[in-house]
């Protein structure tokens, strides 16, 4: 059943929320969901707007507009990174807060949901325009984010440096004193964790992994395509190659590239760090978007932006498993598409549930002080994705429902008793 939403709630009127609005009245009604917190889980807490002026290089002020959605902190402190892309609007910051909410919870982290986002192309700033946009957008979210409140990360178009900048502006405004429990996702040398930067495609490959096992496939030898070649495609490329697999495609913003040997990862890497794209690789092939996702392959590793693949092209998708390494790359109705051909997917709320699982120990290091090692936090990363997995593949099998409706399932379950045992306020 589709929820009509009044016009007067445009903002809740994105793509992205209305298909986790869909997905989370099919769940409820599966696990048969307490109505009233059914209710309370189809809207945000909070959304702030807020204008952000920035003197650029030329000496002219240019007013940038940011957001922040905190969409429910029912299991802990609001978490989720801060997006910078041109086509940010609070519709897809709406959409992108309930699935940080749902993810948290089915992972089965103590944090709520958020997200952030500034209006603006990040490559079009020099990086003295892009620290000005930060510092002001923080200096007017500052009021709503905090250690023990909210906690930003990184996304699309941030980075370490990002949010390095942000923690030093809270921490100036907020006393003048280190509180590097603000964000998440900083320089090791500020109070960042080790394995922070590759942890969420490492943890599209540990998902990767159970999915290949659950449908009697080896990662080794493998034939993967990998849609965006960013922080999180080339580290999940990277490790699925590490593993044997032949990576036959990638793609990012320019294009893609095709060598149906596989493609040598480790030197495509390289590549880009001094070409900023992946397009002219020696011995590759020019490919364009559709037709890479297109391409016949044991597992397709979507990791750039959300609604990839939707009822226009599902029925031409050829993977035998889908990973979805983004936030929402796969519509719902096309998700069923995709399920009814007997195509597995891993959905996003758990197989791209890497970065916010070392975010949340970052967190936690950041607080106690004490921090740990790469590999403990590989081990630690491990354990909670792969046990998550492992909770919506068996609801998937007992219920005889897609993982998308499974992992919704599991998340609205957790939710739901904690929701019950809290009450309302007030009565």
């Amino acid at each position: 059943m589709e929820h009509t939403i009044p016009s007067s709630e445009a903002h809740l009127d994105g793509p992205l929320f209305r298909n986790a609005r869909q997905v989370l009245e099919e769940a409820g009604q599966i696990i048969n969901c307490d109505p009233n917190v059914l209710e309370r889980l189809k809207y945000p807490r909070k959304s702030v707007t807020v204008s952000i002026p920035v003197r650029m290089d030329n000496y002219n002020v240019k007013v940038f507009t940011g957001y922040r959605v905190q969409y429910n902190s029912t299991l802990g402190p609001y978490k989720g990174g801060i997006r910078y892309h041109q086509n940010v609007d609070l519709p897809e910051v709406v959409g992108l807060a309930a699935l940080m909410t749902f993810k948290n919870s089915v992972l089965g982290l103590p944090l709520g949901g958020a997200k952030g986002g500034v209006a603006v192309d990040p490559s079009k700033l020099s990086r003295t325009e892009k620290q000005n946009l930060t510092r002001r957008f923080t200096s007017e979210i500052s009021d709503f984010i905090g250690p023990t409140k909210d906690i930003p990360a990184p996304d699309v178009g941030t980075d370490p440096q990002t949010m390095a900048w942000m923690m030093d502006t809270y921490s100036q405004e907020k006393g003048g004193y280190f509180q590097p429990g603000v964000v998440t996702g900083k320089p090791v040398e500020i109070g960042g964790s080790m394995g922070r930067n590759h942890a969420t495609g490492l943890g599209v490959v540990y998902v990767a992994e159970k999915a290949f096992e659950k449908n009697r496939l080896s990662m080794n030898g493998a034939k993967i395509v990998v849609q965006g070649f960013g922080n999180v495609g080339s580290f999940a490329a990277l490790f699925a190659h590490q593993r044997g697999a032949k990576i036959i495609a990638v793609s990012d913003v320019s294009g893609g590239i095709f060598n149906g040997d596989g493609l040598n990862i480790p030197e495509l890497i390289e590549y880009t760090k001094q070409n900023k794209t992946v397009k002219g690789f020696p011995k590759s092939t020019d490919i364009g978007n559709e037709q890479l996702l297109e391409l016949a392959c044991d597992a397709l590793f979507p990791c750039a932006l959300e609604n990839q693949i939707d009822t226009h092209n599902a029925e031409r998708i050829k993977a035998k498993i889908i990973i979805e390494g983004a936030n929402g790359p796969i519509t719902n109705t096309a998700t069923k598409i995709l399920s009814q051909r007997g195509i597995f997917i891993a959905p996003d709320v758990v197989a791209n549930g890497g970065g916010v699982i070392v975010s949340y120990f970052e967190w936690v290091q950041d607080i106690m002080s004490f921090f740990w090692d790469e590999d403990e936090i590989n081990g630690r990363l491990k354990s909670i994705i792969t046990k998550a997995f492992e909770t919506v593949y068996k609801f998937h099998t007992e219920k005889n429902v897609d993982m998308r409706l499974a992992a919704m399932a599991c998340s609205v379950q957790r939710l739901e008793k904690a929701m019950l045992l809290r009450g309302l306020y007030p009565r």
